[in-house]
């Protein structure tokens, strides 16, 4: 197979890929902060300490894998294993008893998602010149949020039509799970990439504006919390347990519809502006969830929280292929991500403490501080090197 038609191949399989590794995840997701809190009466807290580990966790092996990756040379075994690992163990959380068994059970996910997402990423950049790599990653994003529509509705219908409980909702899951796996097994390609400068796998291989921007995205993580909290959000406010996967499909249908768009935006005008504002818009959204009070508001700023991630997912891991040498892609993703898993432990606890001592106004204030604040350092980033 020649190089062109692999990259293709690359780009479309990592879609298809992550839609159908999604539909099985959000099925479980949306209802997963109502079964701890009402149906294993677990706290506040506690939602945020699993989510937390379980983010740290997954960031920890991102920078591993990734490492890994560049040192062997091969990226796919490392990939399908990743989501091999998630898709079976993430369903058994429908048989948890007690909040330990659940997070046990997310950090197994999380383990599968840490193992796979450095070295897709670098193999999806090595698939990518310069001029598409926006567009490719914000299509990887948009059919990830694709199937965050589609898991919510399936679980909906399971729910109310298959008169299913939560727990078996999750079991479920275990079918387009499966799909996941075969698919990319079958359709994604692998990519050599270009050997690694150096042979140990521990290495910090960066440039100076990369560092400045591990700290800023790290700053930005800080206030960065498991949307799991969001759902709490819309439960206090008075949306019906029934519609919490509705809400959350929504907010995938937002996050679908702009992420092509944000990625082929920073395509044309560079992806330091694109970041800036989707940070900026992530502000004013939680500026937002501090002070509304009635159910349409919230539903509105749900779909205006989608804009962030159309703007900053796929834009910020191009920015990344674009700030470090090609041959330490892996590695360097890996670094990114564990930025980002080193804020989310502290990220989730302080927001669940400052949510239980102060309340879920003072919580969110916090988080849109943090994103004002990360913004003005992106602007000190420098221009980065064009990797092709």
């Amino acid at each position: 197979m020649n190089s062109a038609k692999s990259d293709k191949r690359n780009i479309a399989g990592f879609g298809f890929v992550s839609l159908m590794n999604d539909v099985a995840s959000e099925m479980i997701y949306p209802l997963l902060p109502i079964f701890l809190t009402s149906v294993l009466h677990a706290s506040a807290f506690t939602l945020g300490l699993i989510e937390g580990i379980a983010e740290t966790t997954v960031s920890i092996l991102k920078y591993l894998s990734g490492a890994i990756s560049d040192r062997i040379g091969k990226r796919k075994p490392i990939v399908t294993a990743g989501y091999a690992i998630s898709n079976l163990l993430r369903p058994f959380i429908g048989i948890a008893a007690s909040w330990w068994h659940v997070l046990f059970l997310r950090v197994g996910d999380r383990v599968g998602k840490g193992i796979r997402t450095s070295p897709r990423d670098a193999l999806l950049a090595d698939s990518t010149t310069a001029e598409n790599r926006g567009f490719a990653f914000g299509f990887q994003r948009s059919m990830d949020h694709l199937g965050a529509v589609i898991g919510p509705l399936v679980a909906t219908a399971l729910l109310h039509y298959g008169h299913l409980s939560i727990k078996a909702v999750f079991l479920f899951s275990l079918i387009p799970g499966t799909i996941a796996v075969a698919l990319a097994y079958f359709l994604i390609a692998e990519k050599k990439p270009k050997k690694a400068a150096s042979q140990k796998i521990f290495t910090y291989p960066t440039t100076p504006q990369y560092s400045l921007f591990l700290i800023t995205i790290f700053i930005f993580t800080l206030g960065n919390s498991t949307d799991a909290f969001l759902l709490l959000k819309a439960q206090a406010v008075g949306i019906s347990i029934a519609m919490i996967p509705i809400i959350w499909m929504t907010l995938h249908i937002s996050k679908a519809l702009f992420s092509i768009p944000g990625g082929r935006l920073s395509d044309k005008i560079g992806r330091k502006p694109v970041i800036i504002a989707g940070w900026m818009v992530y502000g004013l959204t939680y500026l937002g969830f501090a002070f509304s009070s009635g159910k349409i508001a919230v539903w509105m700023l749900f779909i205006v929280y989608g804009l962030y991630f159309g703007l900053c997912e796929g834009t910020e891991k191009a920015f990344v292929a674009e700030l470090v040498p090609e041959e330490n892609r892996g590695s360097s993703y890996g670094m990114y991500n564990l930025a980002i898993g080193i804020g989310a432990l502290p990220a989730s606890l302080i927001f669940g403490i400052i949510w239980d001592c102060l309340g879920m106004q003072q919580a969110f204030m916090m988080g849109a501080s943090l994103a004002l604040l990360s913004s003005m350092m992106l602007i000190f980033v420098r221009r980065p090197i064009q990797n092709r």
